[in-house]
């Protein structure tokens, strides 16, 4: 996928108070259709980028960066002053590993490639007849 998007993307939330620079395109994109990512982002499924490990660099604003961490899974973050979904981080590591992709200044050069967590697809909104690959649950390592 060619972009004219000069390296660093950058990208930040709705109000600004978040600003961030990703170093290299995303390699992949995914829609996630759980129900976590349904009620994080009041949609029928969320977009986001997978960030190679140690490309994306928050410039401003990180004391407005609030994050949730679920039981399981990635800790979602936002910002807390204006609520916009920025980033998946790792449990483990702690490093950013996804940008939303609603959260980029200008098209990120990547597509989703995929559905997952179609099993809980919101019954509101069919799953589109894109020709993605879609996966029940969440995709395996390298899919």
């Amino acid at each position: 996928m060619a972009t004219d998007t000069p390296l660093p993307l950058t990208g930040g939330c709705n109000c600004g108070a978040v600003r961030f620079e990703v170093s290299e395109r995303p390699p992949r994109a995914v829609y996630c259709h759980c129900r976590r990512c349904q009620r994080r982002t009041g949609t029928a499924a969320a977009a986001s980028a997978f960030a190679a490990p140690g490309t994306v660099r928050v410039v401003a604003g990180e004391e407005h960066i609030g994050s949730w961490q679920p039981g399981d899974g990635f800790a979602k973050d936002f910002c807390r002053e204006c609520g916009s979904a920025l980033f998946a981080r790792d449990p483990e590591s702690g490093e950013i590993a996804g940008v939303r992709l609603g959260a980029f200044d200008a098209d990120p050069g990547v597509r989703p490639g995929a559905r997952q967590y179609v099993a809980y697809a919101a019954p509101w909104e069919p799953l589109p007849d894109d020709g993605l690959p879609r996966f029940p649950e969440g995709r395996t390592a390298g899919a």
